[in-house]
Formats: C-alpha cells, structure tokens, sequence
C-alpha cells in the first residue's frame, strides 16, 4: 500500500477496550504488520468501500436516456455465458 509508505505527517489517535487491541494485535502479528500498518490499511480499505458505495453520477438528459436504453436492451448471446451459467455451482453439487 503506497500510503503506507509515505511520511507519516498527523496523529490519529484512539481508545479502545483491551479485547479490541488483544484482537487487532494477534490480526497484525498474523500480517506481519504493526498495529500501527494493520489497522491504517483496514481502515483506508473500509472507508474506501463506504465511499464507492456511494459514488453518484450526473447526465444530462440525452445521456439518461442512452444509459436507460442500454440498461434496457436485450443482453447479446455468448456462448462462453451461457455455458457458464448453465453450470451448477460448486455449493450445488
């Protein structure tokens, strides 16, 4: 992770119960990793996902009504999906 190397420049700081930090010491431990390093990267990875999760897109009108047509048209046949979803799934079996 690139910001992991880079020059720390603030603090964060926290509390917490000591099985929290009994537990993230033993995932980082696990990693190899400080706990420091542990839990920036798990942190940077949550809110990453919180913010994608929420990512918002703007069209104007035109572009609307394309991206519609698209959601709504019929999907091509591959042959390669269609095996693929002939398949049972491996917790199926």
């Amino acid at each position: 992770m690139a910001a992991a190397v880079a020059a720390r420049e603030t603090t964060i700081n926290l509390r917490a119960p000591a099985a929290q930090r009994a537990l993230i010491d033993r995932a980082a431990e696990v990693q190899g990793k400080s706990r420091t390093d542990f839990m920036l990267e798990a942190a940077c990875e949550k809110a990453q996902q919180v913010l994608l999760d929420r990512t918002v897109f703007a069209l104007d009108t035109r572009r609307f009504r394309r991206f519609v047509e698209l959601l709504d048209a019929p999907v091509d046949t591959h042959q390669a999906l269609t095996r693929l979803l002939a398949k049972r799934a491996p917790w199926e079996r």
